[in-house]
């Protein structure tokens, strides 16, 4: 399990860096085509659970931890399910701080963020989210690496 995880987060870590590299400018809020992302993360009930799942992970994980403990946790895991909402093409609309800004002050390395990555994929698979799909949303996600991650 651990190696197949190493190798899930290793794939990512190269898939968003892939997109970084190219160039890719997508704004914040790219989505899914129509809405069978939403569909296969169980709609909005399902994203409430894997963020529950996640969250717990994030708090426990001791390199994502001190990143979420003084945070206001339930108003995160509400952000987050509105934001996965939106992306994957369901129906909510994502009213929180633009990515930027909300973690401007936070000092977040490529390794915190690899981190977060490996717990979100870790949740996914404890969900039973298909391989295919973790990597429809994660595609989603990638662009917000350049305005989470703290330049150097």
């Amino acid at each position: 399990m651990q190696k197949s995880v190493t190798f899930i987060s290793t794939v990512a870590a190269v898939a968003v860096s892939a997109l970084l590299l190219t160039g890719a400018s997508f704004a914040q809020t790219v989505t899914a085509k129509d809405d069978q992302l939403y569909k296969a993360f169980g709609e909005k009930p399902g994203l409430v659970l894997l963020m529950d799942d996640f969250m717990t992970r994030l708090l426990a994980d001791p390199r994502t931890g001190p990143h979420f403990k003084p945070a206001n946790q339930q108003r995160v895991k509400d952000q987050l399910v509105e934001q996965l909402c939106m992306l994957s093409g369901g129906p909510c609309v994502y009213k929180g701080a633009d990515m930027k800004s909300s973690h401007a002050n936070l000092d977040i390395t490529k390794s915190d963020f690899h981190a977060l990555v490996e717990v979100l994929q870790i949740a996914m698979d404890a969900k039973g989210i298909p391989f295919r799909k973790q990597g429809e949303m994660l595609a989603l996600l990638a662009p917000m690496n350049r305005d989470i991650i703290t330049p150097k």
